[in-house]
């Protein structure tokens, strides 16, 4: 005991220097986010490549398969709270040279030359560090301001307060308020100015005014289209679900931007954004769904894509390869079967809009019919191969690159009053299309055809699916589906990975 209460003591004079530190970290982080917002320029992006990088497999798919959108957040504030605690530890050596010679943390006047020495390490480290992983210059001034400000803060505590009759202690504890509350206020204004830095898209049924007669009449049939139930999604989502590798999209210079086609081809070639509108303009509904959506997941959505088939520029190159690797502007990369991709599309525009930096400015691939691992966000290059290799989801036990699934989505119970029900979805089953959706209201005994909407045009596409009926007490509501072969949903159930999940839904439902 008294080992420990020795301990206790040697530590604790040392505390507020050491939460001191920590709000210089803090600030330090918000000044850079002030300064560029959710940019690879950000200082937390290189902790964030490095969390997701030594994460193990096991968190990763709890993540993928049991968070979805929640799992990339959690991961993205780790990559934070690891930032504020480096930045914290290269601004202690500054926050060391403000101490007096007393055990409690107190700054003599800044005039003394210490405490300005102090200000100025704690300052220009952090900035120094931040322009080493960053490479930006205006994202360091932030981070060094961020850092500053509070060591400033700290220091001039002693100031305000000179002449005043207080106990070093009182001292000590209002300079950490004041570090503190420099922290939360940088923090703060960085908040305020860029937001989440999540970038607002429209919902897909609202029409731009500007938009080409083709795609207001597209999205408008989307609209007549969409079953009229309330808390449905409509046929094209008004929230697109976005998995990527990392917490960070990459922000791609569209001047500087170019697709290559190398390889095993006869004839290499290299098409910059100019070049890819120049070709005529495809639109197309397409929608996606991720290998990690759970049964019942919310990882599967519908948007209007616009851009230029993918056999323009195949046809041009002429592969000698069957393999295929698209690679991405942030180093996500995946192999599938060349066939797959020679009836893809390479989107530029997203419901008559220009392509959000979410969902792959200036350019992504549409593969269709398959898992939405292998349609490549930012694409930079299309390499064909004369062999298998294995992409970034395979050597993490996924294998995503095949057809997707078919499913019914069980998303909507509506009570009607007067013991009546309705139920509704989406079903999707990529190319094969959707032919009916079956509706169990008894626990499976047995089985009505849904109400379908109205099919898009396209080939790969969901429909939307209702059923209306009574029922007293509570009661199991099971959906399957049935793709335009004929074939019915998989019923044994199993988990998304390695492959996607399969299953029928069921839901519980009770009459309150």
């Amino acid at each position: 005991m008294t080992r420990i209460q020795g301990t206790a003591a040697r530590v604790r004079p040392w505390l507020p220097a050491v939460v001191v530190a920590l709000a210089a970290g803090v600030a330090a982080v918000g000044g850079s986010y002030l300064s560029v917002g959710r940019r690879p320029a950000f200082v937390a992006t290189p902790i964030d490549r490095v969390v997701v990088t030594v994460s193990p497999e096991a968190l990763v798919t709890f993540a993928i398969t049991e968070l979805g959108t929640l799992g990339h957040r959690l991961a993205f504030l780790t990559a934070i709270a690891l930032t504020c605690i480096l930045f914290g530890l290269v601004a202690l050596p500054g926050v060391v040279l403000l101490r007096g010679r007393g055990p409690v943390p107190v700054v003599s006047s800044l005039r003394g030359g210490r405490p300005a020495v102090g200000v100025v390490a704690g300052t220009l480290l952090p900035g120094a560090i931040a322009y080493g992983v960053t490479g930006s210059p205006v994202s360091s001034a932030g981070t060094a301001a961020g850092a500053g400000l509070v060591l400033l803060a700290t220091a001039g505590t002693a100031e305000l307060v000179a002449g005043e009759d207080v106990t070093l202690e009182s001292l000590g504890r209002r300079r950490v308020l004041g570090a503190v509350g420099s922290a939360i206020g940088v923090s703060a204004l960085g908040l305020l100015v860029r937001g989440t830095g999540e970038e607002p898209f429209p919902s897909g049924l609202e029409i731009p005014e500007d938009a080409r007669p083709a795609v207001r009449e597209s999205l408008a049939q989307a609209e007549d289209r969409s079953l009229a139930v309330e808390g449905l999604e409509p046929l094209v989502s008004t929230d697109f679900y976005e998995v990527d590798i990392a917490n960070v999209n990459p922000a791609v210079d569209r001047a500087e931007w170019s697709l290559s086609i190398t390889g095993a081809v006869e004839e290499e070639a290299e098409y910059d954004a100019a070049d890819i509108e120049d070709m005529a303009l495809e639109d197309r509904f397409v929608t996606l769904r991720c290998v990690g959506d759970q049964l019942n997941g919310r990882q599967m959505d519908t948007a209007l894509w616009s851009g230029v088939p993918v056999r323009r520029l195949l046809e041009a190159a002429n592969p000698d390869g069957d393999r295929v690797v698209l690679h991405g502007a942030d180093g996500y990369y995946n192999e599938f079967p060349l066939e797959a991709l020679w009836p893809g599309l390479l989107a530029y525009r997203m419901n008559g809009r220009p392509l959000p930096r979410a969902h792959g400015a200036p350019l992504r691939a549409l593969v269709p019919g398959h898992w939405g691992e292998i349609n490549v966000k930012w694409l930079t290059e299309i390499e064909v191969r004369d062999e298998d290799t294995m992409g970034y989801w395979e050597y993490r036990g996924w294998h995503g690159t095949g057809p997707v699934e078919t499913v019914a989505k069980l998303w909507q119970v509506n009570r009607l009053g007067g013991g009546r029900f309705e139920v509704a979805g989406h079903a999707y089953a990529g190319t094969r299309g959707i032919e009916a959706v079956e509706v169990s209201t008894d626990g499976g005994d047995t089985w009505v055809a849904a109400e379908l909407s109205e099919p898009l045009p396209g080939e790969d596409v969901w429909r939307q699916w209702r059923r209306e009926y009574g029922a007293t007490g509570t009661h199991e509501v099971i959906v399957r589906a049935r793709d335009g072969n004929g074939d019915l949903q998989i019923p044994e159930e199993d988990g998304p990975k390695p492959d996607g999940a399969t299953g029928w839904v069921s839901k519980t439902v009770g009459s309150q």
